[in-house]
This record gives structure tokens, C-alpha cells and sequence, in this order.
């Protein structure tokens, strides 16, 4: 998959794409969906498959102070479109230009002047432009009028309700893992490279892998059951915590993730974690004695529910 980092970079040879537009948060089966009418569709007209999505997300830019969690980071998300069978993600920075841009200039300027779309797939309720002027109805409009053809994409949904990233993250915030998963089509994940800790963990018998997670505010906190892959690991059994570490009165949110029965080096490795069980909320101890006595319940505890998972 190529990956485009601004709308600067585009050349001419990106021009001619099947395009859907969006956040894109999480990459869950509703966004799947999309994905694959965008595949089908560039298929048939033999231009790439392309999805057009915004750093920071929209709602990042608008609520600085107080940004919604994040489900996936900017290399997460380009992980799963290329799995999912995206050709080409356009990232574009979302700033003060592109938020005045007016929809009808977003349409010609970049749909057409810069990607040169020969086919647009765009949710039911997708917005966009200047004051959220623009909607389905406008590229429809400038489809007919302009030469290419839009694809409205219905709600998606399972057992009667809608697929979306705000479904996953209140399933997140709340331990149910099942439940996002079952949306997101695979378990939910973290991905980053392993830093050097304080060595606690190894000091108490629990080495673990420690992954800085590059988000103001995760999706979810506590102590789970999960597997790791990356490195020398795939899917291996782990007990890991997300959280800012309460017995050292840490304050940043660091993920750390203790591998069973692993006794290599995983320093600079590029991990991925994913969240199987929800054990507990993460907690402060009198002593580090009553924090290992918790640490080998937990451990015992995510080996149970690993074994049968």
C-alpha cells in the first residue's frame, strides 16, 4: 500500500481513484464495508482503491482540550487499511485551511483537482467543508455535474444496531473486549515500539515489555489478559497493564505487557497487544509484597482464560 502524507505530495500519477472519505477511527466493520465497495469498484474501473483520511482526526482538532479517545494511531490505521486491501492512503493534515475550505471547493480542488476521482463512496451521513455545509446530497450534486460517480453507503449494522467507533469506544471504557471485537471483526490492539522501564517488573519477577502509547487518552484502562506478536512473538500468551502505574505515582499512560514463559530481549521491537479479557482495574498497593501477590493472581488468572481463547 502506498501512503501519502499530505495533499502537497500528490503528483500527478494519483490522479484517477476509486476514493471514500473519512476518520476512520478504530477501522471497524462498518469502515470494512466501505473499504470493500471502494475495492470493488476500483476493480472494475482498474484504478487503485484509495481512502482519503485526516490528521489529527476532525474531532481531535475540535476538542483539543479534551480530545475523544483514540482507538488507533496514525500507523495502526494504515496497518489495517493495508490489510483490509487498500491501495492508497491519502492522509491529509486537518488545519485551520482545510476546516474553512468550503465544500464545493473540498470537491473540485482536491476530489478532482488533485485525486482526480472517478468514483466517491461516502457514508449516509457523511459531512464536510466549511461549517459542515457539505453532505451526501453535495457530492451527488457534484458527481452528476462534474463526471463521477457517488456510492451512498447505508448504516451498518449487527443484531439491529449501528457499527461505529463511539459503540467500540464505550465498549472499551467499560471491560466488554467480546463486544468490541465483535465489531472491530478481530480484537482489539496497540501496537509500539518497547522502551527502557524502571526494571520494577524485573526486580519483582514479572519482566515486562513497555510500550509508550502516543495517545492523551486510551480507550481503555486496567490490567488484561492478551497476546503479543512482533519480534520473535506471535500471539504469545501475556498479562498486560494499561494504566499510569499507581504504585510509583506514575502520571504518564504506559502499556506493559509481561510474556509467559519468554526470556529473550524484546528492546526496540515493534509489538502489537492484543486485548483478550478484561481482568481488573488497574490499583494502588500498601506494599511491593501485596503488588506480587496480585501480580501472580493476575497471571494465574490470564493463563485460565488464555488457555481456552
Amino acid at each position: 500500500m502506498e501512503v501519502v502524507r499530505g495533499l502537497h505530495n500528490l503528483r500527478e500519477r494519483h490522479r484517477g481513484c476509486v476514493l471514500t472519505i473519512g476518520a476512520f477511527d478504530g477501522v471497524h466493520r462498518g469502515h470494512q464495508e466501505m473499504i470493500r465497495i471502494v475495492r470493488e469498484r476500483a476493480a472494475s474501473l482498474a484504478v487503485p482503491a484509495t481512502v482519503l483520511s485526516f490528521e489529527p482526526m476532525p474531532r481531535e482538532y475540535f476538542a483539543k482540550d479534551d480530545p475523544p479517545a483514540r482507538l488507533t494511531r496514525f500507523r495502526e490505521k494504515a496497518q489495517a487499511f493495508a490489510a483490509y486491501g487498500v491501495e492508497r492512503f491519502v492522509c491529509a493534515r486537518f488545519d485551520a485551511r482545510l476546516r474553512a475550505m468550503e465544500p464545493e471547493a473540498f470537491v473540485e480542488d482536491v476530489l478532482l483537482g488533485a485525486l482526480g476521482v472517478k468514483h466517491v463512496v461516502v457514508g449516509h451521513d457523511f459531512k464536510f467543508g466549511r461549517n459542515l455545509r457539505g453532505d451526501v446530497a453535495t457530492v451527488l450534486n457534484a458527481g452528476a455535474r462534474l463526471g463521477f460517480e457517488v456510492t451512498e453507503v447505508p448504516p451498518y449494522t449487527l443484531d439491529g444496531e449501528r457499527v461505529s467507533s463511539s459503540r467500540v469506544r464505550s465498549m472499551l471504557a467499560r471491560g466488554d473486549l467480546d463486544g468490541a471485537a465483535r465489531l472491530l471483526g478481530r480484537a482489539y490492539a496497540m501496537t509500539g515500539k518497547v522502551v527502557h522501564g524502571g526494571k520494577l517488573g524485573r526486580t519483582l519477577g514479572f519482566p515486562t515489555a513497555n510500550i509508550r502509547l502516543h495517545r492523551r487518552t486510551p480507550p481503555l484502562k486496567g490490567v488484561f489478559a492478551a497476546r503479543v506478536s512482533g519480534g520473535p512473538l506471535k500471539d504469545a500468551p501475556a498479562v498486560a497493564s494499561l494504566g499510569t502505574r499507581p504504585v510509583v505515582n506514575g502520571r504518564e499512560f504506559l502499556l506493559e505487557a509481561h510474556v509467559f514463559d519468554f526470556e529473550g530481549d524484546l528492546y526496540r521491537e515493534y509489538l502489537q497487544v492484543d486485548f483478550i479479557a478484561r481482568l481488573r482495574d488497574e490499583q494502588w498497593f500498601p506494599s511491593l509484597d501485596a503488588l506480587v501477590a496480585q501480580m501472580q493472581r493476575d497471571a494465574a488468572q490470564a493463563r485460565s482464560i488464555l488457555a481456552s481463547s
